[in-house]
């Protein structure tokens, strides 16, 4: 199963001046497609974090989506530090250029222009909105943080170079909610299922109501999960807590 994972750059998000709109919207557009999103991470203007945090997401073989940053003012550094993470120079794009000055004639020029400078070697990713392209590079996917254009390009990317994954892995989350139990009564079991079911990830999350509510369940393989389940379900009952199946998640 490929790890998918997320950048949200830019101070502004870090400040509370605006709200992340992005995370929910890729677990959404992964999940549509039988995929999972791995890890997120928000990064600041810092152009020393952002180069290391795409050094050990490309070293790893990731594939990441990338928002925000790729502008030309000087609070933009991402496609600098997308070219400093790989190893190559920054170069002007001979198709990114042809596609600004489409959509902005001779006002591409002088500074619009620079959105075409990109790490050398990269793939383009299309803007429908303005046609200021975003790029690929070692299946990191960078677009612009502005929702009407990023969630339609990610959208793109996904159809284009990974739809031979999309429902290809067996994969089942399931959960049951345990009522009249705080997590910590639950941990033994969940420390005993974690031992017949390695392989597996399991999760607890606890509610807070008069009830001492907690959803807990397991994920991966579905044959295994299932059996897993069982025992969790046969355990909790042991245990003398009464629970029920959780809702699918949205």
């Amino acid at each position: 199963m490929r790890s998918f994972g997320i950048y949200i750059i830019g101070d502004e998000i870090l400040s509370g001046k605006r709200q992340d709109a992005h995370l929910n919207k890729v677990i959404s557009l992964l999940s549509a497609r039988g995929l999972h999103l791995s890890w997120a991470h928000f990064i600041g203007d810092i152009p020393e974090q952002i180069t290391s945090h795409l050094k050990a997401s490309m070293a790893r073989g990731d594939v990441v989506f990338s928002f925000g940053g790729i502008g030309a003012t000087p609070d933009d550094h991402t496609r600098q530090c997308a070219a400093a993470a790989a190893g190559v120079p920054i170069e002007r794009h001979v198709g990114a250029v042809a596609n600004i000055e489409a959509h902005y004639g001779e006002a591409a020029y002088p500074k619009r222009v620079l959105m075409a400078d990109f790490p050398q070697g990269c793939d383009l990713i299309p803007n429908p909105v303005n046609r200021v392209a975003g790029f690929s590079l070692r299946e990191h996917y960078f677009v612009p943080g502005f929702p009407e254009m990023a969630h339609p390009m990610i959208e793109w990317v996904l159809e284009t170079y990974y739809s031979q994954l999309f429902h290809a892995n067996d994969y089942l989350e399931q959960s049951i909610v345990v009522t009249e139990a705080g997590e910590s009564d639950l941990i033994d079991l969940m420390h005993e299922i974690l031992r017949q079911y390695p392989e597996l990830k399991l999760f607890s999350l606890p509610r807070t109501n008069q009830r001492r509510t907690t959803e807990v369940g397991l994920k991966g393989a579905s044959a295994r999960v299932m059996l897993g389940m069982t025992d969790l379900k046969a355990g909790v009952t042991a245990l003398g807590y009464p629970w029920h199946a959780s809702l699918p998640s949205p």
